[in-house]
């Protein structure tokens, strides 16, 4: 293993970046220089930064570090469609511990690399720093739409359909199956943890929900074929219900929320059924699923209806009826927000 300090922190960033090469026009100088150089002569730029604590947003002992970097790259390309905008400059700092090799390093951005590929983004910057608490990753993402293209979260009008991308409550099932596997393989005897190997099997689309999340540029490119506009667009990291509330604050209206739309994948409610969770709790209060909820026109009905991997799940009212979620049963309950918190 090599030690960081062989390398230092430029020859570090060297090394760890000199595989990554630019795809958009709009990255005249990318890293090398002090600052990156960006154009956007005719757009309107898009900008959104996360940081991700060890500890906190992640745990060592199940997280992968290729998939901490793929999936903190995600986490801010999701931001980006969720304006409806295109993701196409990453900026990514790191603080490590003594006990990260350069090798570990090269793992992360294998990561960051691969998602950069995927979605056509170029590293253009950051820093790295020494730690004496953990990993610590920070993110910015620089993006770009048409100033006629960017959603708020404040354009929903009363009637407009709720929809959503995808399915629902996989990651926080695939985050509840590691934190059962890890407290297994702490309460085994030394010599017995080592041997001691979960068995996922039939479990692998959840994992992945959780480890590799994937952010819907697919979404967002169906809806402008389609010729559908969002009037309000943001997308499901914090649970359903958080992000529900945020668009109703936002455009100052109210809810309806069907239980029965929810979309749910199968291995979701057999897991949830297994550990002795409710499923649209989990749901609505999961987070980490990445997926777009969105509230289009009541004209584009039929539009988002034949849209795959969408589901209408309500519509919005006037603000004096509040958010309210309808369950199976026909009765109404107001919806609150349970899920991720940051503080």
């Amino acid at each position: 293993m090599t030690q960081i300090s062989e390398l230092g922190e430029f020859g570090l960033i060297h090394h760890l970046t000199d595989k990554f090469e630019n795809k958009n026009a709009s990255t005249i100088k990318g890293v090398g220089d002090d600052c990156a150089v960006l154009s956007y002569p005719d757009k309107q730029v898009l900008v959104t930064s996360d940081m991700l604590m060890e500890g906190i947003h992640f745990d060592l002992v199940y997280t992968p570090l290729k998939h901490l970097g793929y999936k903190a790259a995600q986490v801010n390309f999701s931001d980006v469609y969720a304006m409806n905008g295109t993701p196409r400059q990453l900026v990514v700092s790191l603080a490590l511990g003594r006990r990260f090799s350069v090798e570990n390093v090269e793992e992360i951005y294998e990561g960051l690399r691969l998602a950069c590929e995927r979605h056509q983004v170029d590293l253009v910057g950051g820093d790295t720093c020494s730690s004496v608490t953990g990993l610590a990753l920070s993110l910015t993402c620089i993006g770009e739409a048409p100033a006629d293209d960017v959603i708020y979260r404040s354009g929903a009008k009363e009637n407009d359909l709720i929809c959503v991308s995808g399915n629902l409550g996989a990651a926080y099932m695939g985050l509840q199956l590691m934190e059962r596997e890890k407290r297994v393989f702490e309460s085994r005897p030394a010599q017995d943890a080592e041997a001691a190997q979960p068995d996922f099997a039939g479990r692998e689309y959840l994992l992945e929900r959780f480890l590799k999340p994937e952010a819907r540029r697919d979404i967002v490119e169906r809806l402008r074929a389609a010729g559908v506009r969002p009037t309000a667009m943001m997308d499901v990291s914090d649970g359903l219900s958080s992000e529900l509330l945020h668009i109703c604050r936002a455009s100052h209206c109210g809810c309806r929320v069907y239980e029965e739309r929810i979309p749910l994948d199968y291995q979701t409610a057999v897991t949830a059924e297994e550990l002795n969770l409710n499923v649209t709790t989990c749901a609505l209060n999961g987070g980490e699923d990445y997926e777009l909820l969105f509230t289009v026109p009541l004209t584009d009905h039929e539009k988002v209806e034949q849209m795959e991997d969408v589901a209408v799940i309500g519509a919005i009212t006037r603000e004096a009826l509040g958010p309210q979620l309808v369950a199976r049963d026909g009765q109404e309950f107001e919806l609150k927000a349970q899920g991720f918190k940051a503080f």
